[in-house]
């Protein structure tokens, strides 16, 4: 059941991607979207959220407000992918540590053992600081809902090293919380054209703005 909800997480994001790309111009809009009486297309937003970081501050969307900004999901114990995926977050944090365009949001999955205390030394453990990048605790079932919000998967899985099974996807989502590149976490090949991607988007917010 679980490498099925894998493989259909990983399958759709491939869909989506391709359904919309293969040409020059803008990042695709990843997710399903819709379409109003208007005939506009709305495209798929996360939603509201409301968690804690590891300086015990509250996080929420309005903490990224005009900002882009990276996602993925671990937890402090993981045995299996998460190093691999830290060492990458860790590679998007160091090339864009001083430009405030980007932030980083990692969600825990284990509510239970990764305390506001473990996260923050966590953190240090990594030489990271917040807000640049957070580590957000909070209800578990939210922080496991909102895992599908960015086309992930995040679920109880007691017969597995860790307890847990998720993705390891990393995730761009731009100012105006749409999702618009991914990557597989665990190998550096794919985050070097992601941080092209974030260079991009980063690019197009900045002409945005020149518009406006």
């Amino acid at each position: 059941m679980r490498s099925i909800i894998w493989l259909f997480a990983g399958g759709l994001l491939l869909a989506l991607t391709a359904c919309q790309s293969g040409h020059d111009g803008p990042l695709p809009y990843l997710g399903f979207h819709e379409t109003d009486a208007a005939g506009d297309t709305i495209y798929h937003q996360i939603r509201d959220f409301a968690f804690v970081d590891q300086d015990s501050q509250l996080v929420t969307n309005a903490s990224f407000a005009g900002k882009a900004y990276i996602a993925d999901f671990f937890f402090t114990s993981c045995p299996t992918i998460c190093p691999k995926v830290a060492a990458q977050m860790l590679r998007i944090y160091e090339k864009y540590q001083d430009d405030d365009r980007l932030l980083l949001l990692s969600h825990t999955i284990d509510v239970k053992r990764d305390t506001v205390a473990k996260l923050k030394k966590y953190a240090r453990g990594l030489g990271v600081e917040a807000p640049k990048w957070r580590f957000v605790t909070g209800n578990r079932d939210s922080l496991f809902a909102i895992s599908y919000d960015y086309i992930s998967t995040a679920l109880d899985a007691p017969d597995v090293p860790g307890g847990f099974d998720h993705s390891g996807w990393i995730l761009l989502v731009d100012e105006n919380r749409h999702l618009r590149a991914y990557a597989d976490g665990t190998k550096a090949e794919k985050v070097d054209v992601l941080l092209q991607q974030i260079d991009q988007l980063l690019a197009e917010m900045d002409e945005e703005k020149t518009k406006n």
